[in-house]
């Protein structure tokens, strides 16, 4: 599944609300939002078995089609076949993504992007909805 919009125009102090539903085969999914495909302020990246961590959040940038350094989180409230809602609320200096067990992640802006133009979601993640908030 994928799903892909441009012209956002999400600015800071917005969030991104979205719902849906993990595969119940799920291995990942994605959540990205920059300017483009290939600048990348924020790619949320939820991994079900992942090879050096098991069960890990790698959230990472990419700038002109390059990715950063990745930022690993141990914390995991995902289950497959479950539904679930995202908050991504832009900062403007950082990205703040709220789990569904109210945990709180956060990602810089390496970017130093003043608005979110670009978003995508793909992966073992069926979405049902998104709005801005």
């Amino acid at each position: 599944m994928s799903f892909e919009m441009h012209n956002i125009n999400l600015k800071s102090g917005e969030t991104l609300k979205i719902k849906g539903k993990i595969s119940d085969d799920a291995d990942r999914f994605a959540v990205n939002l920059g300017s483009s495909e290939g600048h990348l302020g924020l790619h949320f990246n939820p991994r079900f078995h992942d090879d050096v961590d098991g069960a890990v959040i790698v959230c990472n940038s990419k700038c002109d089609d390059c990715w950063g350094s990745e930022q690993r989180d141990m914390e995991f409230p995902f289950t497959k076949g479950i539904e679930i809602k995202l908050y991504v609320t832009f900062k403007g200096d950082s990205f703040e993504i709220k789990l569904p067990n109210d945990h709180v992640l956060e990602f810089p802006n390496r970017l130093s992007l003043d608005k979110i133009d670009y978003m995508s979601v793909w992966g073992d993640f069926k979405m049902a909805s998104f709005k801005f908030i």
